[in-house]
Protein backbone atom coordinates (compact mmCIF):
# COMPACT_ATOMS: atom_id res chain seq x y z
CA UNK A 1 0.00 0.00 0.00
CA UNK A 2 1.78 3.37 -1.17
CA UNK A 3 1.86 5.93 1.03
CA UNK A 4 -1.19 8.09 0.10
CA UNK A 5 -3.28 5.05 0.20
CA UNK A 6 -2.36 4.55 3.73
CA UNK A 7 -3.03 8.30 5.03
CA UNK A 8 -6.25 7.83 2.82
CA UNK A 9 -7.17 4.95 4.53
CA UNK A 10 -6.72 6.82 7.55
CA UNK A 11 -8.50 9.81 7.14
CA UNK A 12 -11.62 7.57 6.54
CA UNK A 13 -11.69 6.07 10.04
CA UNK A 14 -10.84 8.69 11.48
CA UNK A 15 -13.48 9.69 12.84
CA UNK A 16 -14.54 6.69 14.12
CA UNK A 17 -11.29 6.54 16.15
CA UNK A 18 -10.52 9.69 17.40
CA UNK A 19 -10.11 9.46 21.06
CA UNK A 20 -9.57 11.91 24.13
CA UNK A 21 -5.99 12.19 25.60
CA UNK A 22 -6.43 11.38 30.12
CA UNK A 23 -4.66 12.62 32.69
CA UNK A 24 -3.34 9.01 33.12
CA UNK A 25 -2.52 8.04 29.63
CA UNK A 26 -2.27 9.40 25.80
CA UNK A 27 -4.09 7.81 22.82
CA UNK A 28 -1.48 6.19 20.11
CA UNK A 29 -2.14 8.37 16.80
CA UNK A 30 -4.47 6.87 14.72
CA UNK A 31 -1.77 6.35 11.89
CA UNK A 32 0.26 4.75 14.47
CA UNK A 33 -2.85 2.11 15.23
CA UNK A 34 -3.76 1.55 11.37
CA UNK A 35 0.05 1.06 10.57
CA UNK A 36 0.24 -1.97 13.57
CA UNK A 37 -3.07 -3.25 12.37
CA UNK A 38 -2.14 -3.48 8.59
CA UNK A 39 1.45 -5.01 9.65
CA UNK A 40 -0.59 -7.55 11.14
CA UNK A 41 -2.32 -8.13 8.32
CA UNK A 42 0.08 -8.13 5.56
CA UNK A 43 2.93 -10.03 7.22
CA UNK A 44 0.95 -12.48 9.99
CA UNK A 45 4.32 -10.85 12.35
CA UNK A 46 3.75 -11.87 16.13
CA UNK A 47 2.73 -9.21 18.11
CA UNK A 48 5.93 -9.73 19.90
CA UNK A 49 7.38 -8.24 16.86
CA UNK A 50 5.00 -5.89 16.11
CA UNK A 51 4.99 -4.41 19.73
CA UNK A 52 8.83 -3.34 19.23
CA UNK A 53 8.33 -2.17 15.83
CA UNK A 54 5.75 0.06 16.85
CA UNK A 55 6.56 1.09 20.84
CA UNK A 56 3.60 -0.42 21.86
CA UNK A 57 2.81 -3.01 24.30
CA UNK A 58 2.18 -6.56 23.33
CA UNK A 59 -1.16 -6.45 24.98
CA UNK A 60 -1.87 -3.14 22.91
CA UNK A 61 -1.26 -4.41 19.81
CA UNK A 62 -3.35 -7.29 19.77
CA UNK A 63 -6.15 -4.49 21.16
CA UNK A 64 -4.99 -2.26 18.29
CA UNK A 65 -5.72 -5.01 15.85
CA UNK A 66 -8.97 -5.57 17.28
CA UNK A 67 -10.04 -2.29 16.94
CA UNK A 68 -9.19 -1.35 13.89
CA UNK A 69 -10.57 -4.47 12.32
CA UNK A 70 -13.67 -3.91 13.61
CA UNK A 71 -13.75 -0.09 12.50
CA UNK A 72 -12.69 -1.02 8.84
CA UNK A 73 -16.12 -3.85 8.70
CA UNK A 74 -18.44 -1.23 10.01
CA UNK A 75 -17.03 1.70 8.76
CA UNK A 76 -15.85 0.21 4.99
CA UNK A 77 -18.05 -3.01 4.27
CA UNK A 78 -19.48 -2.02 1.24
CA UNK A 79 -23.06 -3.08 2.19
CA UNK A 80 -23.38 0.19 4.24
CA UNK A 81 -23.15 2.56 0.99
CA UNK A 82 -26.92 1.64 -0.17
CA UNK A 83 -28.32 3.26 3.27
CA UNK A 84 -30.12 -0.20 3.93
CA UNK A 85 -29.03 -2.79 6.18
CA UNK A 86 -27.56 -6.00 4.36
CA UNK A 87 -27.64 -4.61 0.79
CA UNK A 88 -25.45 -6.03 -1.89
CA UNK A 89 -26.38 -5.08 -5.00
CA UNK A 90 -29.89 -4.12 -7.02
CA UNK A 91 -31.27 -6.24 -9.66
CA UNK A 92 -33.86 -5.84 -12.83
CA UNK A 93 -34.00 -6.95 -16.74
CA UNK A 94 -33.30 -4.59 -19.49
CA UNK A 95 -34.77 -5.27 -23.39
CA UNK A 96 -32.42 -5.40 -25.90
CA UNK A 97 -33.93 -4.57 -29.18
CA UNK A 98 -32.80 -7.19 -32.12
CA UNK A 99 -33.87 -7.76 -35.47
CA UNK A 100 -36.44 -10.31 -35.79
CA UNK A 101 -34.19 -14.11 -35.70
CA UNK A 102 -35.44 -16.58 -38.41
CA UNK A 103 -35.93 -19.29 -36.16
CA UNK A 104 -38.77 -18.74 -33.71
CA UNK A 105 -39.59 -15.15 -34.21
CA UNK A 106 -42.51 -14.80 -32.04
CA UNK A 107 -40.51 -15.64 -28.70
CA UNK A 108 -38.64 -12.84 -29.14
CA UNK A 109 -41.40 -10.04 -29.67
CA UNK A 110 -42.02 -8.29 -26.28
CA UNK A 111 -45.05 -6.96 -24.50
CA UNK A 112 -43.47 -3.25 -25.35
CA UNK A 113 -43.84 -4.64 -29.12
CA UNK A 114 -40.46 -4.98 -30.87
CA UNK A 115 -37.52 -7.86 -31.27
CA UNK A 116 -35.97 -8.17 -28.21
CA UNK A 117 -33.26 -9.99 -26.00
CA UNK A 118 -33.26 -9.61 -22.03
CA UNK A 119 -30.38 -8.95 -20.46
CA UNK A 120 -30.33 -9.38 -16.84
CA UNK A 121 -28.09 -7.41 -14.15
CA UNK A 122 -27.06 -6.99 -10.80
CA UNK A 123 -24.83 -3.45 -9.91
CA UNK A 124 -23.22 -2.87 -6.95
CA UNK A 125 -23.82 1.07 -5.46
CA UNK A 126 -21.24 2.53 -7.92
CA UNK A 127 -23.35 1.32 -10.92
CA UNK A 128 -21.26 -0.95 -12.33
CA UNK A 129 -22.41 -4.76 -13.54
CA UNK A 130 -21.09 -7.67 -11.18
CA UNK A 131 -23.65 -9.79 -12.85
CA UNK A 132 -25.39 -10.66 -15.83
CA UNK A 133 -27.65 -13.26 -17.96
CA UNK A 134 -27.89 -12.10 -21.50
CA UNK A 135 -29.70 -13.82 -23.94
CA UNK A 136 -33.43 -15.05 -23.05
CA UNK A 137 -35.96 -14.19 -25.83
CA UNK A 138 -38.02 -11.25 -24.88
CA UNK A 139 -41.56 -12.52 -24.44
CA UNK A 140 -40.16 -14.74 -20.93
CA UNK A 141 -40.75 -13.06 -17.59
CA UNK A 142 -38.24 -11.52 -15.57
CA UNK A 143 -39.16 -13.82 -12.97
CA UNK A 144 -38.07 -17.12 -15.59
CA UNK A 145 -34.65 -15.40 -16.57
CA UNK A 146 -34.09 -15.18 -12.95
CA UNK A 147 -34.82 -18.79 -12.09
CA UNK A 148 -32.65 -20.06 -14.75
CA UNK A 149 -30.13 -18.07 -14.11
CA UNK A 150 -26.59 -19.43 -12.18
CA UNK A 151 -27.52 -16.33 -9.93
CA UNK A 152 -30.54 -17.91 -9.04
CA UNK A 153 -28.55 -21.23 -7.96
CA UNK A 154 -26.01 -19.84 -6.36
CA UNK A 155 -28.39 -17.74 -4.17
CA UNK A 156 -30.54 -21.05 -3.53
CA UNK A 157 -27.48 -23.28 -2.44
CA UNK A 158 -25.69 -20.57 -0.47
CA UNK A 159 -22.93 -19.55 -2.42
CA UNK A 160 -23.96 -16.16 -2.94
CA UNK A 161 -22.98 -13.97 -0.59
CA UNK A 162 -20.46 -14.08 2.52
CA UNK A 163 -22.74 -15.47 5.45
CA UNK A 164 -22.82 -11.88 6.94
CA UNK A 165 -25.92 -11.81 9.16
CA UNK A 166 -27.25 -8.78 11.03
CA UNK A 167 -29.62 -9.00 13.51
CA UNK A 168 -32.69 -6.76 13.56
CA UNK A 169 -35.63 -6.70 14.77
CA UNK A 170 -34.76 -10.62 16.45
CA UNK A 171 -34.57 -11.66 13.36
CA UNK A 172 -31.28 -13.22 11.60
CA UNK A 173 -31.04 -10.97 8.34
CA UNK A 174 -28.92 -12.03 5.23
CA UNK A 175 -27.32 -10.11 2.55
CA UNK A 176 -29.66 -9.79 -0.21
CA UNK A 177 -30.21 -7.52 -3.35
CA UNK A 178 -33.09 -5.52 -4.14
CA UNK A 179 -35.76 -6.19 -6.74
CA UNK A 180 -39.00 -5.01 -8.06
CA UNK A 181 -42.06 -6.78 -8.21
CA UNK A 182 -41.89 -8.96 -11.05
CA UNK A 183 -39.31 -10.81 -9.30
CA UNK A 184 -40.12 -13.75 -6.45
CA UNK A 185 -39.60 -12.87 -2.56
CA UNK A 186 -36.40 -14.74 -1.39
CA UNK A 187 -34.13 -14.72 1.72
CA UNK A 188 -31.73 -13.33 -0.53
CA UNK A 189 -34.02 -11.03 -2.97
CA UNK A 190 -36.07 -8.32 -1.38
CA UNK A 191 -39.19 -6.77 -3.38
CA UNK A 192 -41.49 -4.29 -2.58
CA UNK A 193 -44.67 -4.83 -0.45
CA UNK A 194 -48.02 -5.46 -2.74
CA UNK A 195 -49.53 -2.36 -3.41
CA UNK A 196 -53.52 -2.09 -3.68
CA UNK A 197 -53.86 -4.56 -0.05
CA UNK A 198 -53.86 -1.65 2.70
CA UNK A 199 -50.19 -0.70 3.23
CA UNK A 200 -49.11 0.80 6.61
CA UNK A 201 -47.31 4.11 6.76
CA UNK A 202 -44.16 1.54 7.63
CA UNK A 203 -44.90 -0.31 4.42
CA UNK A 204 -45.37 2.15 2.45
CA UNK A 205 -42.20 3.86 3.87
CA UNK A 206 -40.41 0.65 3.15
CA UNK A 207 -41.21 0.39 -0.26
CA UNK A 208 -40.07 4.25 -0.85
CA UNK A 209 -37.08 3.04 0.24
CA UNK A 210 -36.55 0.12 -1.69
CA UNK A 211 -37.45 1.83 -4.44
CA UNK A 212 -34.65 4.26 -3.87
CA UNK A 213 -32.33 1.31 -3.89
CA UNK A 214 -33.43 -0.09 -7.34
CA UNK A 215 -32.70 3.24 -9.19
CA UNK A 216 -29.10 2.51 -8.96
CA UNK A 217 -29.63 -0.66 -11.66
CA UNK A 218 -31.97 1.79 -13.62
CA UNK A 219 -29.60 4.60 -13.85
CA UNK A 220 -26.49 1.73 -14.83
CA UNK A 221 -29.05 0.72 -17.48
CA UNK A 222 -29.51 4.22 -18.94
CA UNK A 223 -25.66 5.09 -18.76
CA UNK A 224 -24.92 1.34 -20.64
CA UNK A 225 -26.97 2.71 -23.33
CA UNK A 226 -26.35 6.06 -23.21
CA UNK A 227 -22.54 5.18 -24.04
CA UNK A 228 -23.12 2.51 -25.82
CA UNK A 229 -25.79 3.00 -28.35
CA UNK A 230 -25.88 0.11 -30.32
CA UNK A 231 -28.29 -1.31 -27.27
CA UNK A 232 -30.22 1.76 -27.41
CA UNK A 233 -32.25 1.39 -30.64
CA UNK A 234 -31.76 -2.03 -32.51
CA UNK A 235 -28.67 -4.28 -32.12
CA UNK A 236 -28.15 -4.54 -36.04
CA UNK A 237 -26.32 -7.78 -35.47
CA UNK A 238 -26.93 -11.78 -36.36
CA UNK A 239 -28.79 -13.60 -33.58
CA UNK A 240 -25.58 -15.68 -32.54
CA UNK A 241 -23.48 -12.57 -31.99
CA UNK A 242 -25.69 -10.40 -30.35
CA UNK A 243 -24.78 -11.61 -26.74
CA UNK A 244 -21.32 -11.17 -27.14
CA UNK A 245 -21.94 -7.61 -28.21
CA UNK A 246 -24.09 -7.01 -24.86
CA UNK A 247 -21.58 -8.56 -22.69
CA UNK A 248 -18.53 -6.38 -23.88
CA UNK A 249 -20.69 -3.11 -23.66
CA UNK A 250 -21.32 -4.48 -20.16
CA UNK A 251 -17.43 -4.62 -19.26
CA UNK A 252 -16.84 -1.54 -21.42
CA UNK A 253 -19.64 0.29 -19.16
CA UNK A 254 -17.53 -0.95 -16.02
CA UNK A 255 -14.31 0.03 -17.22
CA UNK A 256 -15.71 3.43 -18.31
CA UNK A 257 -16.82 3.86 -14.81
CA UNK A 258 -14.05 3.17 -12.95
CA UNK A 259 -12.12 5.32 -15.07
CA UNK A 260 -14.72 7.97 -14.06
CA UNK A 261 -15.31 8.62 -17.94
CA UNK A 262 -17.82 11.25 -18.52
CA UNK A 263 -21.18 10.26 -20.92
CA UNK A 264 -23.86 12.07 -22.43
CA UNK A 265 -26.38 12.97 -19.55
CA UNK A 266 -29.43 12.23 -21.28
CA UNK A 267 -32.95 11.25 -20.07
CA UNK A 268 -32.49 7.66 -21.15
CA UNK A 269 -35.87 5.85 -19.85
CA UNK A 270 -35.43 2.23 -19.33
CA UNK A 271 -38.25 -0.51 -19.58
CA UNK A 272 -39.34 -1.54 -16.67
CA UNK A 273 -41.26 -4.98 -16.02
CA UNK A 274 -44.36 -4.23 -14.27
CA UNK A 275 -45.82 -8.21 -14.56
CA UNK A 276 -46.15 -8.67 -11.08
CA UNK A 277 -44.75 -12.07 -8.99
CA UNK A 278 -47.43 -13.20 -6.63
CA UNK A 279 -46.62 -13.99 -3.27
CA UNK A 280 -47.76 -17.15 -2.69
CA UNK A 281 -46.29 -20.27 -1.26
CA UNK A 282 -42.97 -18.50 -0.42
CA UNK A 283 -41.51 -19.24 2.96
CA UNK A 284 -42.50 -17.36 6.08
CA UNK A 285 -38.98 -16.66 6.78
CA UNK A 286 -38.94 -14.30 3.50
CA UNK A 287 -41.66 -12.15 4.96
CA UNK A 288 -40.15 -12.40 8.38
CA UNK A 289 -36.79 -10.27 7.04
CA UNK A 290 -38.90 -8.02 4.91
CA UNK A 291 -41.19 -7.26 8.12
CA UNK A 292 -37.86 -7.13 10.18
CA UNK A 293 -36.06 -4.55 7.72
CA UNK A 294 -39.59 -2.70 7.31
CA UNK A 295 -39.65 -2.41 11.41
CA UNK A 296 -35.17 -0.98 11.25
CA UNK A 297 -36.62 1.54 8.79
CA UNK A 298 -39.65 2.67 10.52
CA UNK A 299 -37.85 3.52 13.87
Amino acid sequence: MTKTSFLCLCDILRPYLTRQNTRFRSTFPVEVRVGVCLWRLATNLEFRSISHLFGVGISTACTITQHIVTAINRVMRPLERWKLPQVAGAIDGTHIGIIAPAEDPADYYNRKHFYSVILQAVVDHRMQFWDINVGWPGKVHDARVLANSSLYRRGENGTLFPGWIERLNNVDVPVHILGDAAYPLLPWLLKPYPVGRGLTEAQTHFNFRLSQGRMTVERAFGRLKGRWRCLLKRCDVHISFVNQIISACCILHNYCEIANEEWEDEDIVDDVDDLVDPEIGHQAICGQIRDALCEYLAQ
